[in-house]
């Protein structure tokens, strides 16, 4: 090999490991910018909240150049299967129906979900236990789910598409709902104070930070829900190693990128920091 030619390939080298690692370090997250106070959109268009704020948070634990990038909760999966983007932070739930599909991060945060209505509906009265865990079979969780399936009957339910608050209430577990889907949480939130919905299922934190935001008097009924349908709480999602193979350039960045997001999830969770952003946005610690 002359000298020469050793030089070119020298310099094809330097050049690749640079692009490389400028590649690596470049990180493009998902959000969905319309589910407050996880995320939503300013006045003026720009993304915030709690996920936005430890979205940067997590960046700079792991020392990687992050954008944040607006996606419709509908295409959220695939869009990530398809390299649109590395990561999703909004609001996603761990579940096992989309471990089938891709790969979560431990979870940052816990996300109770509950029924809502408007102050004076009779399912105001609804009596069942405090918490519904779904992981628990017979006992108060099969009488409160014959007293939701008695309280839904003929209720309109409203409810944001492929959600697993969706999921839940087309489940069968609480009989036959009559169910309304909405591209967002926000059209949700207007239809039930609008009158057009009976009662809705989302985040707790949905509907009171509708309620805060707007001054509308809704209300929360029936139990905390966990278990099951809803999770084991809220994650990073990421495409899973193997979709590439373990043992290809992409399929190694994204198994980094899981170890990455897992390393600095459990520093901010040291550092207080995401029990901090939990307070400023939700108003009380949701982080796990």
């Amino acid at each position: 090999m002359t000298r020469i030619r050793k030089v070119i390939l020298s310099i094809f080298a330097f050049l690749f490991l640079i692009t490389s690692n400028t590649y690596a370090d470049k990180v493009r997250i998902a959000t969905e910018g319309a589910y407050p106070p996880w995320n939503s959109k300013s006045s003026d268009g720009k993304l915030i909240g709690f996920e936005v704020e430890l979205a940067n948070v997590l960046c700079g634990y792991m020392g990687h150049e992050c954008t944040i990038v607006e996606q419709d909760w509908d295409g959220m999966i695939p869009a990530l299967r398809m390299r649109k983007y590395d990561a999703i932070m909004a609001g996603m739930s761990i579940t096992d129906e989309r471990k089938k599909v891709i790969t979560f991060s431990q979870g940052y945060a816990d996300e109770k979900a509950s029924l809502a209505v408007m102050k004076g509906s009779d399912l105001e009265s609804m009596k069942t236990s405090k918490v519904l865990n779904l992981n628990k079979k017979g006992g108060s969780t099969s009488k409160d789910l014959k007293t939701l399936t008695a309280a839904l009957s003929g209720k309109q339910v409203c409810v944001q598409t492929g959600t697993i608050h969706q999921n839940f209430l087309e489940s069968g577990d609480v009989g036959k709902v009559n169910v309304r889907t909405y591209k967002t949480q926000d059209d949700v939130n207007l239809d039930l104070s609008s009158g057009r919905c009976d009662v809705a299922l989302a985040a707790i934190s949905s509907f009171t930070d509708y309620a805060k935001a707007s001054g509308k008097n809704v209300v929360l009924v029936g139990p905390e829900y966990r278990g099951g349908h809803f999770g084991n709480g809220v994650g990073v999602g990421l495409r899973q190693e193997a979709q590439f193979g373990s043992g290809t350039a992409m399929g190694k960045r994204d198994g980094q990128l899981l170890k990455d997001f897992n390393k600095a999830i459990k520093k901010a969770s040291k550092e207080g920091k995401i029990s901090e952003l939990a307070i400023k946005w939700f108003g009380f610690d949701a982080s796990m």
